[in-house]
């Protein structure tokens, strides 16, 4: 079992990205320590360098001034002091022949002989004299005196090299910790990191078996990984909202396609059963027709609100003067309200203009005065009032007329959703949802407000163009 997991874990992104936070903490660790180790070893090695000429000044100036003996007594009281790491001193004549070398003992692990065999007229520059046996040299400086001998201070490396050696041995003691701690925080890290990845998995799963409330849980921290969550959630349960109407369409469409359905059936039945009678062939030829372009237009209104829904309704938007498309709907629906004995009022200014599908929101506003003359009883009122607000265009058309329940208006927008509950009523039920499905592809709203016996108020509202007309 355990061999059969290790690849999965290898190939995971999970081990991938712990092991490039380990290796980047790992490796920048390392370049930082070495990097240190070097600016150390220059910091010392500069530090020798400025003592070594400090100390060669020095000297050279109490040999110039005041002689030998004055000079011999300062570099005895100058070894006193500078026990662990006492500076070389050496006088040569002018061939650079030793004629004295100060505290011999001290310089043993050197061959002091080799330098004789430096010109020091030639080179003026640093002389590095290697110790015999063992890993450090003596970085001697050179300066003339003024009666020609030769004076050379110079100090042993070995103090230099024993303190890196400790910089490097705590630097390995160190990198097995660092190397520890590298992966632990990469592992920590990615698995920090990847948690909401894993949680979108998780719900993914339990969506797959059937969980579909499942959730992914969201950190808080809104951040990118938190914001992925956020929207995956929306889309969740914008997903869950399509798939419970879609059930309730199609319920319902099964239901209304029933009754047209079993007519036709009817109607041919009957049709069979008639013996020689055209005129009574072509009255029920003309019912099929009848009955099968209501279908086919409910097919379609409910084609469209989908189209609109999912934001793929094609508009064929142009300016338009909403008032003047005011007019014109009114003049359709006029004989028809004049008929029922209602009266419809228009309430508009001069000009208003949005850039809009003149067809759809003709449409929209058509059914939604449909409606008002078939539910305003006679001697009512139906109110149609355009307006502009904070570059939005209002259309506002309120009716008399017996008003929604409280319970079936927040349903009123559901496909195929009619209140009478025995369905006698003549419609499709899909007016409503057509105007806000319309509305919405127009980036506007609707809105209603609506009190059993006391009429509705529908409000329509849409961005507005306040472009000079060209």
């Amino acid at each position: 079992m355990f061999s059969k997991s290790l690849p999965k874990t290898l190939k995971s992104s999970s081990f991938r990205l712990a092991l490039w936070y380990s290796s980047f903490f790992i490796l920048s660790s390392i370049l930082i320590l070495t990097a240190t180790y070097y600016f150390l070893s220059a910091a010392l090695k500069s530090t020798d360098r400025e003592a070594i000429l400090s100390e060669l000044n020095e000297l050279s100036s109490t040999y110039n001034h005041f002689g030998m003996d004055v000079f011999q007594n300062e570099v005895t009281e100058n070894i006193k002091y500078q026990k662990k790491n006492p500076f070389f001193v050496r006088i040569a004549d002018w061939a650079n022949r030793t004629l004295h070398v100060f505290n011999t003992k001290l310089w043993e692990e050197f061959d002091l002989n080799l330098l004789e065999k430096y010109s020091l007229k030639e080179n003026r520059g640093w002389i590095s004299l290697p110790a015999v046996a063992e890993d450090f040299d003596l970085m001697i400086a050179s300066s003339h005196l003024k009666d020609g001998r030769w004076l050379q201070v110079g100090r042993s490396s070995e103090i230099r090299k024993k303190t890196l050696e400790r910089f490097g041995e705590v630097f390995s003691i160190i990198m097995i910790p660092l190397i520890l701690i590298g992966f632990a925080g990469g592992a920590y890290l990615s698995n920090r990191t990847l948690r909401p990845i894993r949680d979108i998995i998780q719900t993914v799963q339990s969506i797959e078996t059937g969980d579909m409330e499942a959730r992914v849980p969201r950190s808080g921290t809104e951040d990118e990984l938190d914001e992925l969550a956020r929207l995956f959630n929306e889309m969740l349960d914008r997903i869950h909202t399509l798939i419970s109407g879609m059930k309730g369409a199609l319920d319902n469409v099964a239901h209304d396609l029933r009754t047209p359905m079993t007519r036709l059936r009817n109607m041919l039945e009957t049709a069979l059963r008639i013996n020689g009678d055209v005129a009574l062939y072509r009255e029920a030829l003309a019912d099929c027709i009848e009955e099968s372009d209501r279908v086919l237009n409910m097919l379609g209104t409910l084609m469209d609100i989908s189209e609109a829904e999912t934001g793929v309704l094609r508009l064929e938007q142009n300016r338009v003067n909403i008032p003047d498309m005011i007019y014109k709907i009114m003049d359709m629906y006029q004989y028809v309200a004049e008929e029922k004995g209602i009266e419809i009022k228009t309430y508009c200014p001069g000009r208003l203009y949005a850039t809009i599908d003149q067809n759809r929101i003709s449409q929209a506003i058509s059914n939604l005065l449909d409606n008002a003359i078939k539910y305003t009883p006679s001697g009512g009122r139906i109110t149609i009032e355009v307006y502009e607000n904070n570059a939005a265009c209002f259309i506002k058309l309120n009716d008399t007329g017996i008003g929604i329940s409280p319970r079936d208006l927040p349903r009123i927008w559901d496909r195929l959703y009619r209140a009478d509950p025995s369905r006698s009523s003549k419609g499709l039920g899909l007016g409503l949802s057509v105007v806000k499905a319309i509305v919405k592809a127009h980036n506007g709203s609707v809105d209603v407000v609506s009190q059993p016996g006391k009429g509705s108020t529908f409000i329509l509202s849409f961005p507005s163009d306040k472009h000079p007309e060209v």
